[in-house]
């Protein structure tokens, strides 16, 4: 099984790129999270690295690569009629799955991490101190955490759309809106429950509220990609 994902692993790395205009593509979705973790640090200042902001921007940044980077596997492989010959191979379905998401996993978690890493040189270049300063352990494990785990979330979705897409294209932009549902919806949180929030936020800290949304993206994840490797068969594919 492992030399079964490595294989697809492989096969991942090599095409993911061949696709006419997939580096520019990938590029210009790289430079606007890398933008952010330069332009705000600068701003920011020493605070950057033990608030908040990093880790929306390391989140970001991983969904946005991994929402770009899986209906290309899935759908774009179908459309393009190249993902036949995987499936004629003797891998196996869970095979297939797992090396098809590690990929964009993967790219989309190390951006995260580029960009967390260039905002600290910013940090330290624009506000040198006599000394180097490093994101507080909370931030950065949660930046970590996050972006892999929303990583992990993002690709298990976007299995469930690609399977029903006729494009990648098609499968990318319905990807894309369900991703900027909850936090539209998570808006409307503050003001329906404004006193139960209140109440939350004054018997926790920050390092427990993050511990907290690490155990609920935990439990998502899990039940996403169960659902998405039952859902995953060459039969679904092929039809």
């Amino acid at each position: 099984m492992f030399d079964d994902v490595l294989s697809v692993i492989w096969k991942e790395r090599k095409s993911q790129f061949r696709v006419r205009g997939s580096r520019l593509r990938f590029l210009m979705m790289l430079f606007s999270p890398l933008l952010l973790g330069t332009i705000l640090p600068i701003t920011w200042g020493p605070d950057w690295l033990v608030q908040l902001p990093p880790l929306a921007v390391a989140t970001i940044t991983s969904v946005i690569l991994v929402a770009v980077m899986v209906p290309e596997s899935i759908a774009g492989e179908r459309e393009r009629h190249t993902l036949e010959t995987l499936l004629a191979s003797r891998l196996p379905d869970r095979a297939i799955l797992l090396g098809k998401l590690l990929v964009p996993v993967a790219v989309g978690t190390g951006a995260a991490m580029l960009t967390d890493l260039c905002s600290l040189i910013v940090v330290n270049v624009a506000h040198w101190q006599g000394e180097i300063l490093f994101f507080s352990p909370p931030i950065a494990v949660g930046s970590l955490a996050l972006s892999l785990l929303m990583a992990l979330l993002t690709a298990g979705a976007g299995v469930f759309v690609s399977l029903k897409a006729a494009t990648a294209q098609e499968a990318a932009q319905i990807l894309t809106f369900a991703i900027l549902i909850p936090p539209m919806l998570l808006q409307l949180v503050p003001l329906l429950f404004r006193d139960q929030m209140a109440q939350f936020l004054d018997t926790v800290n920050g390092p427990q509220l993050l511990l907290i949304v690490l155990s609920v993206l935990v439990v998502l994840d899990v039940v996403v990609l169960l659902a998405a490797a039952a859902r995953f068969q060459r039969s679904r594919l092929i039809a």
